[in-house]
């Protein structure tokens, strides 16, 4: 916590650009937030399971974090029209490895941006939802993790966290391949595997222990301090002390991926379109507000979402005769209220 606690403070003070610096702090909180949360899952394992609800909280922001990450790389593109101006009508390569072989013959359209959304948002839904199932489970005897019997509700809500969590990191993957080469100046590859690897590699370490629990590999500890505990507690155990290893190692790829050097040089060279923030705690108060999550959600599974597309607030850069990037002067981007016609009706995914 302590090497990332001064990286977001410094996003705050160089709170430059709100547009693109409220997804990185909100994406920088994962290392507090799974630190603090796993440890104090630790310290409370043996009071009648109340870990679960500590990780339920771990799981709501995880998907959070999926979202952000997503909308940040919009937001680096310039929105969902600066990228379909790049990117449409380019067919999509087709390879197994990349998991890109049941879209052969198939060409990038807004559908495809869609569906990214759609997939991410999905995830942001589902996690709390089988969060508060999850409690309410606990609460009534028929959760416990690892306990893959048909009759209690860690083996169905797994499998529903499964799919639902290959699908938004499977979405944010066509998205990464999609747009690499527009990304490349953001140097988008740090940022990519780590988030991936927090998020996707800590969800099959947790389901890997409680397996190795329920075959006999990890020993069962029916009784820990003197309290009784239930099936698949040791197993969370292991799983909040490695998180709490790891978030060590995702601080330091976090900091080095989320610099904040560029917006403090910005800070002073404030777009016109762009409110300046009065203080840090506004600055905060914006990034910890899910309004714009909302609104997106809304806007994505709309009917009416095939006849527009957002753009960005950020300014259009436009280039110079040189070649070069032209100056605060360049064209403005439409509020991201404004909606431009970009296709047809059966322009779709």
């Amino acid at each position: 916590m302590s090497l990332l606690s001064p990286q977001i403070y410094m996003h705050l003070r160089s709170y430059s650009m709100p547009n693109e610096q409220r997804y990185i702090i909100r994406i920088l909180f994962i290392v507090p937030i799974y630190a603090s949360d796993s440890w104090l899952s630790l310290l409370f394992i043996s009071n009648d399971q109340y870990y679960v609800y500590f990780d339920s909280v771990r799981d709501c922001y995880e998907a959070f974090v999926i979202y952000n990450f997503l909308s940040l790389s919009f937001e680096y593109l310039g929105g969902e029209s600066a990228i379909m101006s790049e990117i449409r009508g380019k067919p999509i390569q087709s390879s197994c490895m990349y998991g890109t072989c049941c879209l052969a013959g198939m060409s990038y359209s807004i559908g495809f941006l869609r569906f990214c959304k759609q997939a991410t948002l999905q995830f942001c839904v589902i996690k709390p939802l089988m969060a508060i199932i999850t409690i309410l489970l606990q609460a009534f005897g028929k959760y416990h993790d690892g306990d893959f019997s048909v009759d209690g509700g860690y083996l169905y809500i797994t499998i529903i966290y499964n799919f639902s969590v290959s699908m938004a990191l499977y979405a944010l993957f066509l998205f990464y391949f999609a747009t690499s080469d527009l990304l490349r100046p953001y140097e988008p590859v740090l940022k990519f595997l780590t988030i991936k690897s927090v998020i996707f590699l800590s969800f099959w370490q947790g389901m890997l222990l409680a397996i190795l629990e329920r075959c006999g590999v990890l020993p069962k500890a029916l009784y820990i301090d003197g309290h009784e505990v239930g099936a698949g507690t040791v197993a969370a155990g292991w799983q909040n002390f490695i998180i709490c290893i790891e978030m060590f190692f995702a601080a330091i790829a976090l900091r080095y991926a989320f610099t904040y050097t560029v917006y403090q040089e910005k800070k002073n060279e404030v777009q016109e379109n762009v409110a300046q923030m009065q203080s840090i705690s506004s600055g905060l108060k914006e990034t910890i507000s899910p309004h714009d999550m909302v609104q997106d959600a809304i806007h994505n599974f709309s009917p009416a979402y095939q006849q527009y597309t957002q753009q960005s607030t950020q300014e259009v850069v436009q280039p110079s005769q040189n070649g070069k990037a032209g100056s605060g002067t360049g064209q403005k981007r439409p509020k991201k209220n404004d909606k431009l016609m970009l296709i047809t009706s059966d322009d779709e995914f």
